[in-house]
């Protein structure tokens, strides 16, 4: 019996031993996110696969704020989801146009300083305002949570801080007030820390857990947006009229392949529902046909004339069925 236990604490101290050099520089190991996927569940990589797909038109998409709802009023939650909801929107493939409280005083405090002479108005007036906008995103973070677990196994211990957060938004069209997209999402961010005996494991709380979270709500949220402007039939207008050729909004964002046959129509008059006097939308007239020749860039083509005449600028380009 006393052979077997002095033998077994031989085996501890031996092992001891040989773990000793990595105990020099007490640095805990760490695994988390990238740099370039904060979420690390490579859910920003699949919004850039999507956003790659997209072949509508660019829209402006105002991000106007996000409420912080949670119970316990996480700081800086609400303010966060704005900026890191900016760099999405702006990775999807759309033009964000932030319109956040602090923007917007920003904003208001450069118009004073042009109008007063303290800055020189060049090109660029600030009080000309911002670009006009399609689509607002606004919503709500619900909840927001951090919790700590730890695992020890012989000589090594680790602790992993876990952040999960909850969003509501919605995707708004500003013409109708109407919502294309309105979801709750969940995301989720861990951060692990391990060491040997108890040293170098602690894991101090951080602003990488509440952002890593965000981004990986925030980007679930924003594919499911691309996803529903993606699905919906490709539309443009035509921008120029001259001898032999239409130019259109379309360009090599468009994914359209030169030869393709778009449908020209006219906007008629607006249809009201009898029953509830709310527009319907208008009846588009069909009055010719283009065939896509080129694309001048990123966001122009032209196209030249099939059938039909009197083609004018605003009219509305469709791909045919």
């Amino acid at each position: 019996m006393i052979k077997n236990l002095k033998a077994g604490y031989a085996a501890l101290f031996a092992l001891a031993i040989l773990q000793t050099p990595f105990l020099g520089g007490c640095t805990p190991t760490t695994t988390g996110a990238v740099k370039d996927d904060v979420s690390i569940t490579g859910q920003t990589q699949r919004l850039e696969a999507t956003g790659g797909l997209y072949r509508g038109p660019e829209y402006n998409i105002a991000i106007l704020h996000f409420d912080n709802r949670t119970p316990s009023r996480v700081i800086g939650v609400g303010e966060a989801a704005a900026e890191i909801l900016r760099t999405i929107v702006k990775q999807s493939g759309l033009e964000p146009v932030t319109l956040t409280r602090d923007e917007m005083r920003a904003q208001e405090r450069l118009i004073e300083l042009q109008q007063s002479g303290a800055v020189k108005t060049g090109k660029k007036d600030a009080a000309e305002g911002f670009a006009s906008v399609d689509f607002r995103i606004s919503g709500a973070i619900t909840s927001y949570s951090e919790l700590e677990e730890s695992s020890d196994v012989l000589l090594a211990q680790s602790k992993t801080h876990v952040a999960r957060v909850q969003v509501d938004y919605s995707l708004v069209d500003v013409a109708t007030g109407m919502s294309l997209v309105s979801e709750s999402g969940v995301g989720e961010y861990r951060k692990k820390t391990g060491g040997l005996l108890g040293l170098g494991s602690r894991s101090t709380s951080d602003a990488s857990l509440r952002d890593g979270a965000l981004r990986d709500a925030l980007s679930k949220a924003m594919t499911k947006m691309i996803e529903k402007l993606n699905a919906i039939p490709f539309t443009t207008r035509v921008v120029l009229v001259e001898p032999g050729a239409i130019v259109i909004r379309a360009g090599t964002k468009s994914r359209l392949e030169p030869g393709t046959v778009l449908g020209v129509y006219r906007p008629g008059a607006e249809l009201i529902d009898p029953d509830t006097g709310r527009s319907l939308g208008k009846r588009d007239r069909l009055i010719g046909e283009v065939i896509l020749t080129m694309h001048q860039n990123e966001k122009i083509s032209e196209a030249s004339v099939k059938s039909g005449a009197g083609f004018q600028a605003g009219d509305i380009v469709k791909a045919l069925k």
